[in-house]
């Protein structure tokens, strides 16, 4: 028989053992609000009256036309002012189109605000459907609610679609199921300026919305694309980072390739989630492309669900994770 302290003891301890369990299972805390008072807008000069715009959120791209602007994302809500400001500050014609390269709020955040103003809202059929919808975050559980009627694209597209203003063509395509199931990247041919929302980013490991529809296979098609499209002389717009190359995109392109090959075998091999991550796959990879810990590690979970998860596993495990928080 178990002498009464012993079992106390020993209940005490299997209590904070499942405790930290617990909490060790809980998604990560959601990040401090911004204080968006004292985001500056940053403006670079790309030629040819194209500019990129960069605040808090994903990179902006300004494309002037003779009768008109053409602006790819519009970051969050609250900068609308200050944006506004910013591309005042370039031309004094009106805002005509606003694209969104994917559905992430950081993207989408400006599209009341500047449907507001005039603006058509131009996406991917699939970003209205998302913000329409809600969406839950495959990583943490997060919930983001439907998007209020006056947020959502008033013009959606499949497939390729142009714009035109005067003196100005944008280049609409969709990549199929890359950083989510509605990206859009926007070539201005003209001048040589590609805008990619989050299917690149510069210097820094991407997220992959896996719940949403993103895989990393999708993510290695559009650098190919990209690259077939620009030259040593391009202007790159990443989702986020500073204005890159195609010597940037080609690195950005080597490493998704060996994250693939290497998470690749590792499922092969039948290693699960908390293996991967412990086995630390990209370590060499994380000094140029991980801020931090967290951020490697997150890398490490998208690229696995990509290639691990079936359409219902991934079902599941968003339940799962609903549960959990």
């Amino acid at each position: 028989m178990i002498r009464p302290a012993i079992a106390v003891a020993a209940t005490t301890m299997w209590l904070a053992g499942h405790a930290l369990a617990q909490q060790q299972q809980q998604p990560p805390a959601a990040p401090p609000p911004v204080d968006f008072s004292n985001v500056e807008i940053k403006t670079t000069d790309l030629g040819d009256n194209v500019y990129m715009l960069e605040g808090q959120g994903g990179n902006i791209t300004v494309a002037v036309a003779k009768d008109g602007i053409i602006m790819v994302d519009g970051e969050f809500a609250p900068l609308h002012d200050k944006i506004k400001a910013a591309v005042a500050a370039i031309s004094n014609l009106p805002i005509k189109y606003l694209v969104n390269t994917h559905f992430h709020g950081d993207h989408t955040g400006g599209n009341a605000p500047f449907s507001k103003d005039g603006a058509v809202v131009v996406a991917e059929v699939n970003v209205k459907n998302r913000l329409a919808a809600g969406t839950t975050n495959g990583l943490t559980g997060a919930k983001t609610p439907p998007a209020p009627a006056d947020a959502l694209p008033a013009k959606t597209y499949t497939g390729a679609f142009k714009l035109r203003l005067d003196g100005r063509v944008a280049d609409l395509k969709h990549i199929a199921n890359a950083h989510t199931d509605g990206d859009t990247y926007v070539w201005f041919k003209t001048a040589n300026v590609l805008s990619t929302g989050d299917t690149f980013t510069n210097g820094r490991y991407p997220n992959i919305d896996f719940a949403n529809g993103g895989n990393i296979k999708g993510m290695i098609a559009a650098t190919d694309a990209y690259l077939k499209l620009v030259n040593a002389r391009s202007r790159i717009v990443p989702g986020h980072g500073p204005i890159a190359d195609k010597a940037a995109l080609l690195e950005y392109r080597a490493m998704l390739v060996t994250a693939r090959d290497r998470m690749a075998k590792l499922v092969k091999d039948g290693k699960s989630e908390d293996d991967v991550v412990a086995a630390k796959p990209f370590s060499d990879l994380d000094a140029k492309w991980a801020p931090t810990e967290l951020a490697g590690n997150n890398f490490i979970r998208v690229v696995y669900h990509s290639l691990a998860d079936k359409p219902q596993a991934r079902k599941t495990l968003l339940k799962r994770i609903l549960h959990r928080s």
